[in-house]
């Protein structure tokens, strides 16, 4: 367990490092908030006497994937998107698997990207390497997602017919919401973008008696200290 959470703190400082270098880049944080968590030796017993595998270290760390997981919320589907591939670009990290229930929703109209990453962890006298369960999701995704697992929580699994419809339809009101968030992101980028293109150009420009000159590129290097030779 304790090399679970050890992979688990390696995730969260990873996570850390790349939401202020993308701060830093581009003024902008695609990652809301993290939370990890760790199964208790209870919940991964249950799982595997539920499973009928056989009770071992060795089995468990190979049958059980999710004993550390970790859930990044983000405010566009975009950014999980993103925040994926800056984790496979981590030269450290190995993704084991994939499942995709944003483009392939579950029935019930669950969304998630869940990612299987395997991590090293540098114990004093070894290196392990620990399997994490990542969920990326978007904000409108994590609310359907905590108040359908209250419901199923409260029925003890029964849930009635009734709020099973409501529930998926509500899934398809968190979908329209992330699609026209992230159009209206895509908007707001597009703007900002052509904003400092604008500002660039009137930078490299000159007005002298209500008209507008071009400054020579030679004139440009200039002005910034550097030599038009070179």
């Amino acid at each position: 367990m304790m090399a679970y959470k050890f992979a688990l703190d390696a995730i969260d400082t990873k996570l850390e490092i790349l939401k202020e270098e993308f701060q830093f880049l581009h003024d902008y944080n695609p990652i809301e908030h993290t939370k990890s968590r760790l199964k208790t030796p209870e919940s991964i017993m249950r799982k595997m006497y539920k499973k009928g595998f056989e009770i071992t270290l060795p089995s468990i760390k190979h049958n059980i994937k999710d004993i550390a997981g970790m859930r990044i919320t983000c405010s566009f589907i975009s950014d999980i998107y993103r925040i994926q591939e800056m984790l496979a670009g981590q030269s450290d990290l190995k993704i084991l698997e994939i499942k995709d229930y944003i483009k392939n929703p579950k029935p019930n109209g669950y969304q998630s990207l869940h990612l299987l990453i395997e991590i090293p962890v540098f114990m004093s006298d070894r290196q392990e390497q620990v399997c994490i369960e990542v969920q990326i999701r978007t904000i409108a995704m994590d609310f359907w997602a905590s108040l359908e697992h209250k419901i199923f929580y409260k029925y003890n699994q029964a849930v009635p017919d009734r709020l099973l419809q409501e529930l998926k339809a509500a899934a398809d009101s968190a979908t329209a919401l992330d699609q026209q968030m992230e159009r209206l992101h895509t908007e707001i980028t597009e703007i900002k973008e052509g904003n400092l293109e604008l500002e660039e150009e009137e930078r490299n420009q000159i007005r002298i008696s209500n008209q507008q000159f071009e400054i020579p590129e030679a004139l440009l290097r200039l002005m910034g200290g550097e030599d038009p030779l070179s």
